[in-house]
């Protein structure tokens, strides 16, 4: 891990050439060998994964933001730290000589062990947008649950990888219905303030914005929403603005101005790999080990815990079973990760004293997807960047926030495409199904019903003003609703019921939560800014308190 990025001696940190060139992989070339092409992507050295019998102060299972923060500020506290993610590093070129795929063009790259892509807009203009695909350990996972598709992703860097970087604090008000049990003062002086800084969050020029034909649609989104009298709203990002209006002037190579965003961002965009993992590595102390599933935790005879891990091929298949020790463990494998896998724990008895509370509680932050028609004279532009840039905010009166979202086709559609976020009160909960073998999810499509009525608070509005209508083309066949999936898949392991009140599970002394599944349900925004700000606290007290 300590070479997963190149650095500079400049204030900026991590370099982007070094992030694209992996200078120390952490990604055998030969996982990807039978890929056309392949062979002429850079090769890289490959770091050692853990080793059967090892035995580590902590472990941290996944890489996602709480992961991140949990390994930068333990590693920073001295102590030694190995992670174990499932995805791969994502450091080693395609045959393209670019990292990620892009969002128009989706290969072996894109997908979590799909032979066939499962894109959240199914349909365009009348078409099927889906495609075949080789089946392979790719970037975005679309998982499959009753009632709910939830989308997460796979690889070093977790969710940053994938998200449109919409780095959104909730508004103090809204704070204690997201986390009651959390002293609101410290976040908003202190941890939202270093998740921020942390996380590189930066605002557009709004000078440039303005101006720029990239964001056509926002502005006219903007247009939209004011006539229809209401709060439209610039949020943060964590991409480089400055290299964006590089991207703008040709002298750059595109990411956001070619799309990209669903299956990674190649060049732009600050993922967790250029900021807390990057810092991390820094130290010394923290080890990555891709391709590596966690199937069970227990405790050990000697204390600490027995974790046994799954080394997987890039086809899934498992090459490898390992046996660790680990005095300490983290569960950051994310909101559906983390709960179906103490889900499974509990109710196998592998760990016993967990309490009731596991798997309760979860909730897809009230997401809802839509798309407007708009008139010939509303063109939202041919080129649209993938990163969002502001929002309409109806949250005090209709309870729905909604992401202007970028619909980034390369052809003109006169389409205004939105991604809502609602106060969505339906709770689902995780099972152990021993039959199949695997957690089940208890979410009903008919619980989105109150995040449609959310949405329609905005834009049934505008459509009677500006006389215009939804589009029926984007989810299927006559369907309006994007109503199927999340993107912001929360709880399931709740702050202050399935843990103490910093993420210590109840039963098992030495056993932390420290993600996405600690918030019940709804953040009333996007959600990892205060993820990581929560795991900023959380981390803080332990490291005080526990070590």
């Amino acid at each position: 891990m300590g070479d997963i990025v190149q650095r500079d001696a400049g204030p900026r940190g991590v370099t982007r050439r070094g992030f694209i060139a992996g200078t120390g992989s952490l990604l055998s070339a030969a996982a990807l060998a039978g890929h056309p092409g392949v062979a002429r992507a850079q090769a890289a050295r490959a770091a050692v994964p853990i080793a059967t019998g090892a035995h580590v102060p902590v472990l941290v299972i996944g890489t996602g933001y709480g992961g991140s923060v949990a390994a930068l500020r333990l590693a920073e506290a001295g102590v030694d730290v190995q992670m174990i993610e499932m995805g791969m590093s994502w450091d080693t070129p395609g045959p393209d000589g670019r990292i990620f795929a892009n969002t128009t063009r989706p290969d072996y790259r894109s997908f979590w062990l799909r032979t066939r892509t499962k894109q959240p807009l199914s349909n365009f203009l009348g078409f099927p947008l889906d495609k075949d695909i080789p089946r392979h350990t790719g970037i975005l996972d679309a998982e499959d649950f009753a009632g709910i598709t939830v989308y997460q992703g796979r690889g070093v860097g977790g969710g940053s990888l994938v998200n449109g970087g919409m780095a959104v604090t909730p508004r103090r008000e809204n704070f204690g219905g997201v986390l009651p049990s959390v002293n609101a003062a410290e976040m908003y002086d202190v941890y939202y303030p270093r998740a921020n800084a942390g996380l590189g969050v930066s605002h557009v020029d709004p000078a440039w914005w303005e101006s720029a034909a990239c964001y056509q649609y926002a502005r006219v989104g903007r247009k939209h929403a004011q006539r229809s009298c209401f709060p439209f709203v610039f949020v943060p990002n964590v991409y480089d603005w400055d290299y964006m209006k590089r991207e703008a002037d040709g002298s750059v190579p595109k990411s956001a101005l070619e799309g990209e965003v669903l299956y990674g961002n190649n060049y732009g965009k600050k993922t967790l790999r250029q900021t807390y993992l990057a810092r991390a590595a820094a130290t010394g102390r923290v080890t990555v080990s891709p391709l590596h599933k966690v199937t069970s935790v227990a405790p050990a005879a000697g204390g600490g815990y027995t974790v046994l891990i799954d080394q997987l091929g890039t086809g899934g298949e498992t090459t490898a079973t390992k046996s660790v020790t680990a005095d300490r463990v983290f569960f950051a494998a994310g909101s559906v990760g983390t709960s179906k896998l103490l889900t499974r724990l509990k109710a196998t008895g592998a760990l016993p004293g967990l309490n009731q509370e596991i798997g309760k509680g979860w909730g897809d932050n009230g997401n809802v997807m839509c798309g407007r028609a708009n008139h010939m004279w509303d063109a939202t532009g041919k080129l649209q960047a993938s990163m969002p840039t502001a929002g309409i905010d109806n949250w005090d009166a209709g309870g729905a926030f909604a992401e202007v979202a970028p619909l980034p086709t390369g052809i003109e559609t006169y389409a205004s495409f939105y991604l809502s976020i609602t106060k969505n009160p339906h709770r689902a909960e995780f099972s152990w199904n021993a039959a199949t073998g695997r957690a089940d999810l208890n979410w009903q499509t008919a619980w989105k019903q109150p995040s449609i009525d959310a949405a329609k608070t905005i834009f049934d509005k505008i459509n009677a003003k500006e006389g215009t209508i939804y589009r029926t083309d984007l989810f299927g066949a006559y369907k309006i609703w994007g109503d199927h999936l999340t993107y912001h898949p929360l709880g399931g392991v709740v702050l202050d019921r399935a843990t103490d009140n910093y993420g210590r599970l109840h039963g098992h002394r030495g056993l932390y939560v420290i993600d996405g599944s600690l918030i019940p349900g709804n953040a009333s925004v996007n959600p990892f800014v205060t993820i990581t700000a929560l795991a900023e606290r959380n981390i803080e007290r332990i490291i005080a308190a526990d070590l």
